[in-house]
């Protein structure tokens, strides 16, 4: 009895210090969280502004073209797989990986694929399932990421475009929402689709031509829209690991109420086989 006492209160110690380790990582990430939950929220109305002025140019004169504009057969595809550096997040990371294989498992037999992975994750994944990479490096993601850091991925990714090695890039991400809601989202960021509506920007007027201005801002915005995502999947990233941590720590605490309770009974098994023995010695010194 003794020593199932000992083992309990040894697992209640070790749940004990694993609770102040989770609800410390909890904390961590919602601080984290903040910051990176600003940085997309100012990052989305640039991304959009730039949007505009590329679909205004396109739309007011039909004869402008640009080769990241145009659409073209399909027989290349690189999927831009987004996830993080580090686990304990949940189901972030499983998710946008779920959801790569399931895209890759859709593809028509004649359509090939590349897998261009951001983040640690998704590069374990991509190279544990051998999918062909379109860049075979780790390119990690950390918590102040800044613009120049990816800037050599989206240079890769824009060279074998032009280049016709793929003819569509997709990106799967987990988009921002709020704290609880982080969703899986895909988005065809080459080729750039003009859907926008034709009198967006009528009051714009632009000094150049106009072929060059498209030149300029197409490879721009391509540079920022990935870059946004990057954002967007970090933030959900801090989100998704806080409310992980939140969950983890309540499990925690759930646990050790159920082997304290289970001490305390032990506790009192072993206090009340005592005083039997105690009663039953002092019945039998009585008797003599």
């Amino acid at each position: 009895m003794a020593g199932q006492s000992r083992k309990v209160k040894t697992r209640i110690v070790a749940t004990k210090k694993t609770a102040q380790i989770t609800k410390a990582m909890n904390m961590v990430s919602a601080s984290k969280l903040k910051s990176a939950e600003n940085a997309i929220k100012e990052y989305r109305p640039f991304i959009a502004k730039t949007r505009d002025i590329i679909v205004h140019l396109a739309s007011n004169d039909s004869s402008l073209k640009h080769p990241l504009m145009e659409k073209r057969p399909i027989k290349n595809i690189c999927y831009l797989l987004i996830s993080s550096d580090r686990g304990l997040a949940g189901a972030f990371n499983s998710n946008v990986c779920k959801e790569l294989t399931k895209k890759i498992n859709k593809l028509n037999k004649n359509i090939g694929f590349y897998i261009l992975p951001i983040g640690f994750k998704a590069y374990v994944y991509t190279k544990k399932q051998k999918y062909p990479l379109l860049e075979d490096k780790i390119i990690n993601i950390r918590d102040n990421i800044e613009f120049g850091e990816i800037s050599g991925i989206i240079e890769v990714i824009l060279k074998n475009y032009l280049l016709g090695n793929i003819d569509e890039v997709v990106v799967i991400y987990n988009h921002y929402k709020n704290t609880l809601i982080q969703e899986i989202k895909t988005d065809i960021v080459l080729p750039i689709e003009n859907n926008d509506s034709k009198d967006s920007l009528t009051n714009y007027e632009f000094d150049g031509e106009v072929q060059e201005i498209l030149n300029t801002a197409l490879p721009i915005y391509i540079e920022n829209t990935i870059y946004s995502y990057i954002l967007d999947s970090k933030a959900s990233e801090h989100a998704a690991r806080m409310n992980s941590m939140k969950s983890a720590t309540d499990n925690a605490n759930d646990v050790i109420a159920s082997l304290e309770l289970l001490y305390n009974r032990a506790r009192q098994a072993a206090i009340t086989l005592e005083l039997t023995d105690i009663v039953g010695g002092a019945s039998v010194v009585n008797d003599n």
